[in-house]
C-alpha cells in the first residue's frame, strides 16, 4: 500500500513540476522573454484586478466577418468566464465559410483549440490551432487534402490564419502561457463567421445557404457559451460537431 501511495505521490509531483515547466521553458526563448517584459506587469494588473487570481484559464472567440478575437478568462476556482480583452484582426483572407480544401485562402470554422506554441514563429510569436479536425476531414473528403498550419499570429499577412500585430499577439501569447502553466492543457479556440444572432444567420443564411447545417451547429455554441459563459461541451460525430 505504501509503494502505491509513494508512486502516485511521485507521478503527480512530476505533473505538477511539468506543468510549472511550460513557462520556464517558453520564458527562455527570446521573443517570449521580451513579451513577459513588455506586456505582463501591465496585464497582470488587469488579470488581478479582474478577480481572475495567479491560476486561469482561457477562452478565445473569433469572428471572421467582425474581424475580431475575444479573449475570455476565468479563475481555475470560478465557474464562468468574462471578456477579458478584444483585438482586432489586422488582416484577412477569403470569405466566410468553412476551409475545405489546401490552398482555398480560407480560415476554418469550427470548434478548436490550441496545439502548438511557436516562439520562433516567422510571424513573431504563434498559436497553433488544431485545424483539420474530424468535422474537417468529413467535409474534405477522401480525395483531397484540407490543408494544415492555421496559427493565431504576429505581422499583418495571412492565407487562412488569424493574424493580430506582433505586439497584440504578445498579449495572447503571454496570457496563453500564463494559462497552460496554471494547467488548461487545452485552451479553446472558437472560430466563428460572424456573430451569430437569429439576425446575422437570416442575413448570411439567404447568401450562402450551402453552409446552414454547419452554421446552424456552430450557432448552438455560440448562444450556449452566450447564455451561461461557461466552456463548451462539444463532440465530433459523423461529421458533425454536437453542442450537449
Amino acid at each position: 500500500m505504501k509503494i502505491i501511495c509513494l508512486t502516485f505521490l511521485l507521478s503527480l509531483s512530476l505533473m505538477v513540476n511539468a506543468q510549472n515547466n511550460f513557462k520556464a521553458t517558453q520564458i527562455k526563448f527570446e521573443r517570449v522573454e521580451k513579451a513577459y517584459s513588455e506586456k505582463w506587469e501591465t496585464l497582470r494588473k488587469f488579470v488581478q484586478a479582474g478577480g481572475y487570481g495567479d491560476k486561469f484559464s482561457m477562452v478565445i472567440n473569433a469572428y471572421k466577418t467582425e474581424g475580431k478575437l475575444e479573449v475570455w478568462l476565468k479563475n481555475n476556482s470560478a465557474r464562468t468566464y468574462s471578456l477579458f480583452r478584444t483585438y482586432d484582426f489586422c488582416a484577412h483572407s477569403g470569405t466566410i465559410g468553412p476551409k475545405v480544401v489546401e490552398g482555398d485562402g480560407q480560415t476554418p470554422e469550427g470548434f478548436y483549440y490550441i496545439n502548438v506554441f511557436n516562439p520562433m514563429s516567422n510571424f513573431h510569436l504563434s498559436l497553433g490551432v488544431n485545424y483539420p479536425n474530424t468535422v474537417d476531414y468529413a467535409r474534405t473528403g477522401k480525395n483531397r487534402k484540407p490543408g494544415s498550419d492555421i496559427y493565431i499570429h504576429g505581422n499583418c499577412v495571412t492565407v487562412g490564419c488569424i493574424p493580430l500585430t506582433d505586439e497584440k499577439i504578445k498579449e495572447v501569447y503571454v496570457l496563453g502561457v500564463e494559462a497552460r502553466n496554471a494547467g488548461q492543457e487545452k485552451i479553446p479556440v472558437n472560430i466563428y463567421p460572424f456573430k451569430m444572432t437569429e439576425g446575422n444567420m437570416k442575413k448570411y443564411v439567404a447568401q450562402f445557404p450551402a453552409q446552414a447545417n454547419l452554421w446552424k451547429s456552430l450557432q448552438a455554441g455560440y448562444s450556449a457559451f452566450e447564455k451561461n459563459k461557461t466552456q463548451l461541451n462539444v463532440s465530433e460525430a459523423k461529421g458533425k460537431y454536437i453542442v450537449k
